[in-house]
């Protein structure tokens, strides 16, 4: 099967020094772009985090502080990076809770104003997890009927993920769904957009900080304002804004928060 794209789709995968999305580095990048005529390129890159790689996450992803010494920076790699993924829909294994806001993270470090919104992204992990509820090692046994070797490597697991999809097209193409109550779809189609549908949720911000509402609206998924829009916390408590953007909130969050607040000065 050969995937139904409009545009370029690029897998990724990311290894890191912990799951922190606001403090931890990426210590290990690999992406897979896949082009519309079929088109394959994937490249893997080692990346110096700048600061220590616990033992923990070493001992998961077999890379240690003497392997990255002398590697790049995201710094120095942050605008290649950036210009490799423009134009080009998102897919992944669990990119959506913490590959994309971590390495949204990564890149608004370096000015770079990384955005999810005008691409399509595909969570297999999620589409998985719908139909069959397991792991990324199990889920390319059950799919393709393989063991998963060198898992935690970028280049494995993303490489697993690609063909994961696409067994997954083969297997829930005419599978239905209940959605809604009483109403069946079939969600996963070779379609990017409807893919898209399927696996990503309403979150306004990548870190689930700021949902929205049955009426589309952003409202705070924490706190004392928990399900409150956030439109009307900031006119009633405008320092509740200074207190997030002061606070250990991701940097995307905060960018969310601040476009929210100057909507509101615009319309005022």
């Amino acid at each position: 099967m050969k995937l139904n794209l409009k545009r370029p789709m690029v897998f990724f995968d990311l290894e890191t020094t912990g799951t922190d999305i606001c403090n931890d580095r990426i210590v290990e990048i690999s992406v897979l772009k896949i082009m519309p005529n079929g088109e394959e390129i994937l490249k893997t890159r080692r990346i110096n985090p700048t600061i220590p790689i616990p033992l923990e996450s070493s001992l998961i992803h077999k890379i240690y502080d003497e392997d990255v010494q002398n590697c790049p920076t995201f710094k120095q790699v942050a605008k290649n990076f950036d210009d490799f993924l423009k134009g080009c829909d998102l897919g992944g294994y669990n990119l959506l809770r913490f590959d994309i806001p971590l390495l949204a993270e990564e890149f608004l470090r370096c000015g770079i104003d990384f955005d999810i919104e005008n691409r399509n992204v595909v969570d297999v992990c999620r589409v998985f997890h719908q139909m069959e509820q397991r792991t990324l090692s199990a889920a390319y046994k059950f799919y393709c009927d393989k063991s998963l070797e060198n898992a935690h490597s970028a280049e494995a697991d993303t490489i697993a993920t690609y063909h994961i999809l696409m067994a997954q097209l083969d297997r829930y193409q005419n599978t239905p769904v209940e959605i809604t109550e009483g109403v069946e779809e079939f969600p996963v189609q070779n379609d990017m957009e409807q893919l898209h549908k399927f696996t990503t949720q309403k979150t306004a911000d990548l870190s689930g900080r700021i949902v929205y509402n049955n009426a589309g609206q952003e409202v705070f998924n924490f706190g004392k304002y928990k399900n409150v829009p956030v439109e009307e916390v900031l006119q009633k408590e405008p320092t509740y804004y200074d207190w997030m953007m002061k606070g250990d909130f991701p940097l995307y969050t905060k960018k969310v928060l601040t476009r929210i607040r100057l909507r509101n000065v615009q319309m005022s």
